[in-house]
């Protein structure tokens, strides 16, 4: 790498300028008082903590997200986090071990080894809120409508947020019923991933999957679209595991609750859905804006992940990736600009007027710069022995 080029950053890392990095911090700020207000607590997880506790043994796909090195001082495996809903549990499950329900919250950069999309970021910014110790679908329904809030506080309106829903019940408890091959369970799980339909074809005759299971496994590729899908699939699957049954019957549920309380959003059901880590047990969601490929908020149920630390609980909780989310938002306006003298300049009565200015949010720079370069809209100059902010004619 010679001094030319010393400037560039690995492929998906990039650096958040000030027209970029004040809207992101302001919204950050504002999403956690919005958790705030809903009873949510905030907590500073690690960036980096021993892969015992970042990569759990049900998380074999966030191990190829994770970043590895050797702790100097200990000899052991560490890891810089690539998710950090594994860090709540382990907050709720050792080190606040509360009986009652738990609301966390949290702000902060993960870190991924392989971009999750083609022009994703490998360094994504995330808010989220997790709640511990609520088994009903109450939770589920919180935690769709705090994402949902916390998208709006980006002034995107309802009808302009895609809500994706799932329930990785229908998929497992089908799957499982199949007794597939470790080796085969993976195969399947990539195929349906890509919406393969020969290729699942294909594994589940090799497997010798009984007729009427097979085709209600295949079924789940085409069972997705509104919420009237979810009546053609307790059809289709109307002899499936009674697990799967009630899953369906779960997202029914689910949908007319969110049909009367947020009537704009529209809901897509995917049967099929197995994006996101593969700790989840139950409802999955995610949203999505037009203009974006990717969603900008995922989340869902991750019921006792908690046990591999000492206490599972139920628990559910969702994440939103502020890059994602503000590159599809006007770039907020510039702040107003007041040029002062420089501060060498010992005055008392204009050490209080700047004083003042910043008081009431404005932006005052002192010294010799140029307007232009700083857009400065007022400048402050003696008039009559007072200090006194002038406007600058365009």
């Amino acid at each position: 790498m010679t001094k030319h080029n010393r400037w560039l950053l690995p492929e998906g890392v990039e650096e958040i300028l000030p027209s970029q990095a004040w809207p992101i911090q302001f919204y950050q700020q504002a999403a956690l008082a919005l958790f705030s207000s809903w009873g949510y607590d905030l907590v500073i997880p690690p960036l980096l903590e021993y892969t015992d506790s970042l990569l759990l043994d049900q998380s074999a796909d966030m191990d190829l997200q994770t970043f590895k090195l050797v702790d100097q001082l200990s000899g052991r495996s560490m890891g810089l986090r690539a998710d950090i809903t594994p860090q709540t549990c382990r907050i709720d499950a050792h080190s606040l071990q509360q009986n009652s329900p738990l609301r966390l919250c949290y702000a902060g950069t993960v870190v991924h080894c392989l971009p999750k999309s083609q022009l994703a970021s490998r360094t994504p910014i995330e808010v989220g809120a997790e709640l511990f110790g609520v088994s009903s679908l109450d939770a589920d329904l919180e935690s769709i409508q705090l994402m949902l809030a916390a998208i709006g506080l980006a002034g995107i309106a309802d009808q302009n947020v895609h809500l994706d829903l799932g329930h990785v019940r229908v998929y497992r408890g089908l799957v499982e019923a199949a007794n597939l091959s470790a080796q085969q369970s993976d195969d399947l799980f990539d195929a349906f991933d890509r919406k393969a339909l020969s290729e699942i074809d294909h594994i589940l005759q090799a497997a010798n999957v009984e007729a009427e299971l097979a085709e209600m496994i295949k079924a789940l590729v085409n069972l997705h679209g509104d919420v009237s899908i979810l009546e053609q699939a307790l059809s289709q699957l109307a002899k499936a595991p009674e697990s799967v049954c009630s899953a369906i019957i779960e997202l029914q549920q689910l949908a007319a609750s969110l049909q009367q309380q947020s009537p704009n959003t529209p809901l897509f059901f995917d049967l099929a859905e197995l994006r996101g880590f593969t700790y989840h047990t139950g409802i999955v969601f995610a949203a999505y804006i037009d203009g974006l490929g990717h969603s900008v908020a995922n989340g869902g149920r991750f019921d006792n992940m908690g046990e591999v630390f000492g206490r599972g609980r139920p628990a559910s909780g969702f994440s939103v990736n502020v890059k994602a989310l503000l590159s599809l938002v006007s770039k907020s306006p510039q702040q107003e600009v007041i040029l002062a003298p420089p501060l060498s300049t010992h005055d008392a009565a204009l050490q209080q007027l700047i004083a003042e200015l910043r008081s009431q949010q404005h932006c005052v720079i002192c010294g010799q710069n140029d307007i232009e370069e700083v857009k400065a809209s007022h400048i402050i100059e003696r008039v009559d022995d007072q200090w006194l902010v002038q406007p600058l004619s365009s």
